[in-house]
């Protein structure tokens, strides 16, 4: 599926719009700190202790309509523009200079991989010509033994279908980097879209879509409805052979190591020491075959679909994940399906966007290199450093005075914690781009250059040791994350900005906003898919048994907090998944309750200053509600329900805080107020 189709937010939306961007700008003259908190958001109307995200949210989500290009609107969402404005500035001046630049710099290649998206009138004039050799190609593939060959050199050029295939940690071996074999192949969002009658309209607009991409390419229409039934079918049954969401969370279903000869007995068909071989990988001892069930099912199809049938799908696939990059009908039909029909979007975002996102995929450090040259001064990064110092010290502290923990596993929590790496704004090294080929005219041959130019980088790390110093997101991000392979911390320069970051801002501001989330990412290490790998990133049990058992019982008491949320009055039967959630939901609570904690820590010694009548600890939580404020789109949040390990941003806002008595002690509520968890249902994990 195009990356356009589903995009899960690796933390979720929300807030108020954060400083100008030219205050950003590392050549700006500082100026006084303007005030991080407009207490006119607040609605006095409804009590903090009844609906906290309503008293901070409501009043600016009603004044704040979501954008006719986007599905939802709110904090993140902001500053996720004002990082793309500052993008657009920076790509643009690549663009006027490239022709004068250094040859082979990225400033140069940055330049005309812009400008050659931008060029519509030649990407129109080529129709879909440019794909054309790859479906000459696949027209030819006629037995089980050519299609083989085919995927091997697909995946070789970075344009694999039917699984997902790349380089990871060895869940056994932490330290060495080995290749993963991973279920995938289909259209629609999860399995469940193939199978469960809910979605039977929208299986009814997906063969519709796939019929019409067909039509696009001269195919007549009857013979592209027979091709779309066949797609389809073929889809359900590797959709029926694939694990859930839920199910994928799990370790144990995430990594399977196999010899070549113990893999190709699970699939007869594929060779994979021939498959290794067309992608140039060195075999070594094995790999991992991840989820063997999907693998089997997949052989099995090579042998006894019909090739007419594979070369249908392969065919659907190579035209509908190159749309983005063809002629304008095949972008419109694209966009109508899995930006409209499939997440509610009305309009098609303007066209900068869309090629900015092509820039980030294809060279997005190298865009981040420029990026923080220009809008992340040192400054920035010393005062969050001393931020993640805070917020990991009082997790230190959390840990060592657990109450239903033995000294056992303690000590191991505590080893773990000690082999944290944070990272902050940037890579301390970054990557070179030497052997890219961009030219300024050909906005496709581009796309592909990037994509088999960015699959070798990735493939040649299989054999290699883990680098634990590489990100896997760029500068540019407004997000952050947490790698149980490598045990590290990551906090991109564009989530260091208000309203999550105020370098000279109030404590209590910063501690809600980046501490929250320094202490999230954090609290992903001991979440319940992180807390089943040590501190060298192996999938290893440090825990007792009876250790082990409470924290699963305390877990589920907060699967069934979040099982209990239903963000949709179109949709009242539609609940959150709390068993799909509950890393976050671990993070979040965990997170916010360290922040907290080293709030106390930093000031609790100081007198209050009560800036705008609101307290520190007020301001703390006010601040942690502001970051979730958005509104989304009913169908983006249906499509959202079934695959985003995040819940809904209404419910992070809500979810924590009502968990701990801090915030109940800041508003003054009582026993019984919506906001306050009963003491049998409250949850407490770290």
């Amino acid at each position: 599926m195009p990356a356009s189709a589903l995009k899960p937010l690796a933390l979720a939306t929300a807030l108020v719009l954060a400083a100008p961007q030219a205050s950003l700008h590392a050549a700006q003259p500082v100026a006084a700190p303007a005030p991080v908190y407009d207490v006119g958001d607040l609605d006095p109307s409804i009590s903090a202790c009844k609906d906290f995200n309503a008293y901070a949210n409501g009043k600016w989500i009603a004044a704040n309509p979501i954008p006719a290009d986007r599905t939802r609107w709110g904090a993140f969402d902001q500053l996720r523009e004002q990082s793309l404005q500052a993008q657009r500035g920076i790509v643009e001046a690549a663009d006027a200079g490239a022709d004068a630049a250094k040859t082979g710099s990225i400033e140069q290649k940055i330049g005309w991989l812009y400008r050659s998206g931008m060029d519509e009138a030649a990407i129109d004039a080529a129709g879909f010509d440019p794909i054309k050799p790859d479906l000459d190609a696949i027209a030819k593939l006629d037995d089980t033994a050519a299609i083989v060959a085919w995927l091997g050199d697909a995946f070789a050029k970075g344009e694999g279908q039917g699984f997902r295939f790349g380089s990871g940690s060895d869940f056994q071996d932490a330290s060495r980097q080995i290749a993963f074999a991973r279920q995938g192949g289909l259209g629609l969002p999860t399995p469940d879209y193939y199978a469960k009658d809910e979605y039977k309209d929208i299986r009814s607009a997906y063969l519709a879509h796939i019929a019409r991409v067909f039509e696009l390419t001269g195919v007549p229409a009857d013979e592209a409805k027979a091709k779309a039934d066949g797609i389809l079918a073929f889809e359900t049954r590797l959709a029926q052979a694939s694990l859930s969401r839920v199910e994928l969370r799990d370790p144990k279903n995430q990594y399977h190591f196999m010899s070549i000869d113990e893999a190709n007995k699970v699939t007869p068909h594929l060779d994979w020491a021939a498959f290794f071989k067309a992608i140039d990988v060195p075999v070594g001892d094995g790999f991992s075959l991840s989820q063997p069930k999907f693998f089997a099912e997949f052989d099995a199809m090579l042998a006894d679909v019909p090739a007419e049938q594979w070369r249908d799908y392969l065919a659907f696939h190579t035209i509908d994940d190159a749309s983005e990059y063809l002629s304008k009908p095949f972008q419109d039909e694209n966009f109508a399906f899995y930006g409209k029909t499939l997440n509610g979007q009305p309009e098609q975002r303007a066209r900068w966007k869309r090629v900015l996102d092509t820039v980030n995929g294809g060279m997005g450090q190298a865009l981040g290199q420029l990026y923080v040259k220009e809008y992340f001064p040192p400054a920035a990064k010393a005062r969050a450093q001393e931020l993640v110092d805070n917020v990991r010290n009082a997790l230190k502290a959390r840990i060592e005075h657990l109450a239903w923990m033995s000294d056992e596993t303690k000590a191991r929590a505590l080893e773990k914690w000690s082999t944290f790496l944070p990272k902050i704004g940037y890579p301390d090294k970054w990557r070179g781009w030497g052997g890219l080929e961009i030219v300024p005219d050909d906005y496709f041959a581009n796309v592909r250059a990037a994509n088999a130019f960015n699959e070798r980088y990735d493939l040649d790390k299989i054999g290699k040791p883990t680098d634990r110093y590489e990100w896997h997101m760029t500068p540019q991000t407004v997000n952050a994350y947490y790698s149980s392979g490598t045990n590290t911390i990551n906090f991109p320069a564009a989530i260091l900005q208000p309203p999550f970051f105020y370098a000279d801002g109030d404590d209590a501001i910063n501690y809600g906003g980046i501490g929250a989330v320094i202490g999230h990412e954090a609290g992903h290490g001991f979440d319940d898919k992180g807390s089943q790998f040590d501190g060298a990133g192996n999938n290893v049990n440090w825990w007792t048994k009876e250790d082990r058992a409470r924290f699963e019982a305390r877990a589920d008491k907060l699967v069934a907090q979040f099982d209990g949320y239903a963000p949709l009055a179109s949709h009242p039967d539609k609940h959150v998944n709390g068993r799909l959630t509950l890393g976050e939901n671990i993070g979040d609570l965990g997170g916010l309750s360290f922040a907290y904690d080293a709030l106390q820590a930093a000031d609790g010694d100081k007198p209050d200053p009560m800036i705008d009548g609101l307290s520190r600890d007020q301001r703390f939580f006010l601040s942690w509600a502001r970051v979730w404020r958005g509104n989304i789109r009913d169908k983006a949040q249906l499509v959202l329900l079934n695959t985003d390990p995040h819940a809904p941003a209404k419910f992070r806002a809500i979810g924590a805080p009502s968990n701990m008595p801090a915030f109940a002690e800041a508003f003054g509520c009582k026993a019984g107020d919506p906001m306050v968890r009963p003491d049998d249902q409250r949850v407490r994990i770290w």
